[in-house]
């Protein structure tokens, strides 16, 4: 089988990694770690705008940004770009030192950076040919929540007991209101949370 790209180009995967033999994408938890990491973190690159239109428009002109076709770098350290700014990407990794971040998660960052303080590739610096043999033959892509539902499909859990990992032993004594009151424990605070 040959290697492929879906979402956006750049990132390869094995074919019989990653599909059936009816061509239908494998369940999660039978796809190796790497190419299962990469899937899952392009369930979330692929609506998003190119990283160097982003870095010229920002979010008050975000609607001037194209959106990303292609992905370099590693997963949470990735480049995302549109084909007008892949020669940049390339430019920086071959010519201006890019290529010493590879395979690292600053990659991103030092393009960025690179990017930020004004530079970009030569007039006519030249892209990579991206061949599309067959794009409409693959599988679209699991959206996020299809993803976290595959996720989470034979999860069965464990039950963390936090007393017993501190080396405590559990009572089985319940406060009172009196010593509730007493203590520090403001149960009227409100905790940070990220949903």
């Amino acid at each position: 089988m040959a290697k492929v790209s879906i979402g956006l180009r750049g990132w390869r995967f094995e074919e019989d990694e990653i599909f059936t033999d009816d061509e239908e994408l494998k369940p999660l938890d039978e796809i190796p770690e790497d190419p299962r990491e990469r899937l899952v973190r392009l369930v979330t690159l692929v609506e998003e705008p190119c990283d160097v239109c982003y870095l010229e428009h920002g979010d008050e002109e975000i609607n001037r940004c194209r959106q990303a076709e292609i992905v370099y770098g590693e997963p949470e350290g990735e480049v995302l770009l549109c084909a007008e700014h892949e020669p940049d990407l390339l430019y920086w990794f071959r010519d201006a030192g890019g290529s010493e971040y590879k395979g690292s998660v600053e990659f991103a960052d030092r393009f960025h950076e690179w990017v930020a303080a004004g530079n970009e590739a030569p007039e006519g610096y030249g892209s990579v040919e991206h061949v599309d043999e067959d794009p409409d033959g693959l599988p679209d892509l699991p959206d996020q929540q299809e993803v976290q539902e595959r996720l989470e499909e034979d999860f069965q859990g464990e039950r963390i007991d936090i007393v017993e990992l501190a080396g405590k032993e559990r009572s089985d004594e319940e406060l009172t209101e009196e010593e509730l009151a007493e203590s520090d424990l403001d149960l009227s605070t409100d905790y940070p949370s990220d949903r």
